[in-house]
């Protein structure tokens, strides 16, 4: 089986829908505590040069969440909800503050390779062709690739 050791990031042709792909040495149970942990995730997600701060978390079918990302004494905003959360897969919504009705529908996927390794798989479904392509050009590659790194080290740590 191929090793996905840096982000694969494709847009969908005829759908407006953003897939990303990545491979970690980690267990399933690893990432899932990663992206429902905030203490956890704050250390981890965005760009390097961002510090993240958890307003609300709840990581639960039905619950929902707010964080914060700060760069250069700018605020960034997001919400969302969590519609599912189960050990192998996350659905949850993503708002960013400075686009109120962009609101896109995420699935994380947690699949389990063996060895103490797994593939991470998300789909962004975006509500507009103009909204996932205002994504793609805002740069998001640089925080989900920098993010990804962070989490690759804390994992190798021992932190997660």
């Amino acid at each position: 089986m191929n090793r996905i050791t840096e982000t694969v990031i494709e847009a969908d042709p005829r759908l407006p829908v953003i897939r990303m792909t990545r491979d970690f040495a980690a267990t399933p149970e690893q990432l899932f505590r990663a992206h429902t942990d905030p203490a956890l995730f704050t250390r981890w997600v965005g760009p390097d040069a961002t510090a993240t701060r958890i307003e609300h978390w709840d990581a639960r079918t039905g619950g929902s969440w707010r964080y914060v990302s700060m760069h250069d004494g700018t605020e960034y905003g997001f919400h969302g909800c969590f519609h599912e959360v189960r050990p192998d897969r996350i659905v949850q919504t993503f708002t960013f503050d400075g686009d109120p009705d962009g609101v896109t529908l995420e699935t994380l996927w947690f699949e389990d390779l063996g060895d103490g390794r797994t593939r991470l798989r998300t789909q962004s479904l975006v509500d507009s062709f103009e909204g996932r392509d205002a994504w793609l050009r805002s740069g998001m590659e640089i925080g989900v690739n920098e993010g990804y790194a962070k989490l690759e080290r804390m994992l190798t740590d021992g932190a997660v």
